[in-house]
């Protein structure tokens, strides 16, 4: 691989090297084989879409078609439609000068051109980083064709240009993407007579500004992202449009909770360092069993979805309550536990809309979320028909009082006092306090979510008793 001092300056430079101009699609193609021959990951980071999303992405770059994803809110698309780059060449050389990235052997707009003709073999090159050939937009109703395409610069009619002169052009997003990629996040939302302009782009490479038109053959890979009800919706997006688009992918929420894990683990904001974290796998599962529930839920809108994101945000407030527990007791270790979970609800309330409910009921409703998950998880971990040496030590009269502030030790003296505790969660506890407080209450709050315990809340804890 040439080093940047290495490479061509110049265009007589630039031939002399052997260097081959290749067309976007060709160049993605290219790179994909190339990867998917050493065997190296395509798109890091994207969990769950191995075998359901990711070869139809493959198909349509070996096909050199323009994509569009559709999907609800937080399934991936921006971070799978950026990554696309990581497809394109390391560095491309482009001319000196120019508004556009014009090839140095093909310029398409005059001032390219120009430059050619003026300089020859001498005309200066530079190379640019594949992260500079993508462009992203999201489409709102106040877009116009001179964000997308151009307008005529008023500046360079006032110096003296004419207006029949290509060269009294500003260019758009769209030109100005030339030889990359270019996104349009939530096309639907996109004016139709912007969609119109769009597709003259894409389709006939016409470009026709102020009634001045030109043809610019455009190298662009055109992707697209919609939620599937607006993209569907009869008059959000114009037909031919639509048919421009060659591959229609399907995103999807994570299908395996060990995808939407390795989602929150890859993407929460990290504990400070000074503290030491263990977060045990149940309380994982609970987080993300959640999520899970809600988007099953009657009372929760699924046309909007429930975002990845409420995951990773629940599972960051999970554990800043546990931090604030270790500090206001003097803890290094932190554990959250299931006493932590209430913390979840002001995180969850911003990342869910809900169908019509009486005032007052969303929290309710995220509550029996929260408890559908503990007993979900709960009833995967145990057997409960292994825990009645416990359940038969409460119903002897025992009762406990578990809390979000309480210390660590405190549940130390617990399992010591309660015949059959320690035995009952060894399969999923290590050996500190805070990760045996935290076993025990999972194991509390589950027996009282299957009805072996009765549960009540005395002041800021709680109690379980027979």
């Amino acid at each position: 691989m040439t080093t940047t001092q290495e490479r061509p300056r110049t265009l007589g430079e630039l031939k002399a090297s052997g260097y081959r101009s290749r067309p976007v699609r060709e160049e993605m193609r290219e790179n994909l084989i190339a990867r998917l021959r050493s065997g190296e990951e395509l798109f890091p980071g994207i969990y769950g879409y191995d075998e359901t999303v990711i070869p139809h992405i493959v198909n349509a770059i070996l096909a050199g078609q323009d994509i569009i994803f559709l999907g609800e809110r937080g399934q991936a698309k921006s971070r799978i439609i950026r990554s696309l780059t990581s497809l394109l060449d390391e560095a491309l050389p482009v001319l000196v000068g120019c508004e556009i990235p014009e090839d140095p052997f093909e310029p398409i707009t005059g001032q390219g051109r120009s430059i050619i003709a003026e300089r020859g073999d001498d005309a200066p090159i530079e190379w640019l980083d594949r992260s500079a050939r993508y462009g992203e937009k999201l489409a709102t109703p106040d877009i116009t064709i001179a964000d997308l395409i151009g307008e005529v610069d008023p500046i360079k009619v006032a110096e003296g240009k004419y207006l029949s002169d290509e060269l009294t052009i500003h260019y758009g997003l769209i030109p100005r993407t030339h030889r990359g990629i270019f996104c349009i996040n939530e096309l639907p939302d996109l004016a139709e007579r912007i969609q119109v302009g769009l597709l003259n782009i894409m389709e006939e490479r016409d470009v026709q500004i102020r009634g001045y038109r030109i043809r610019m053959p455009l190298d662009v890979v055109v992707i697209a992202s919609a939620n599937p009800e607006d993209y569907t919706n009869r008059g959000r997006i114009i037909t031919p449009l639509k048919d421009r688009y060659g591959a229609q992918v399907r995103t999807h929420y994570p299908t395996e909770i060990t995808h939407e894990i390795g989602i929150m683990d890859a993407e929460h904001h990290p504990v400070p360092a000074d503290f030491t974290v263990i977060v045990p796998d149940y309380m994982k599962e609970v987080i993300a069993e959640i999520s899970r529930l809600a988007r099953r839920s009657p009372d929760v809108n699924q046309r909007s979805g429930v975002s990845v994101r409420a995951s990773i945000a629940n599972y960051e407030s999970l554990l800043a309550n546990a931090v604030r527990r270790s500090i206001v007791n003097g803890e290094d270790t932190v554990v959250p536990r299931v006493s932590d979970l209430p913390y979840v609800i002001p995180t969850l309330s911003g990342k869910v809309e809900f169908e019509t409910v009486e005032d007052g009921r969303e929290e309710q409703i995220m509550e029996k979320l929260i408890q559908g998950a503990v007993a979900a998880v709960f009833g995967r971990t145990f057997n409960l028909a292994d825990l009645d040496p416990v359940v038969q030590r409460f119903k002897a009269g025992v009762s406990v009082e578990v809390g979000d502030m309480v210390p660590s030790a405190e549940y130390t003296r617990l399992i010591s006092s309660v015949e059959g505790l320690r035995e009952a969660v060894a399969p999923i506890t290590g050996g500190t306090p805070a990760e045996q407080a935290a076993a025990i209450e999972f194991l509390l709050d589950g027996l009282h979510l299957n009805k072996r315990l009765n549960k009540d809340r005395v002041g800021s804890k709680i109690q379980y008793r027979g």
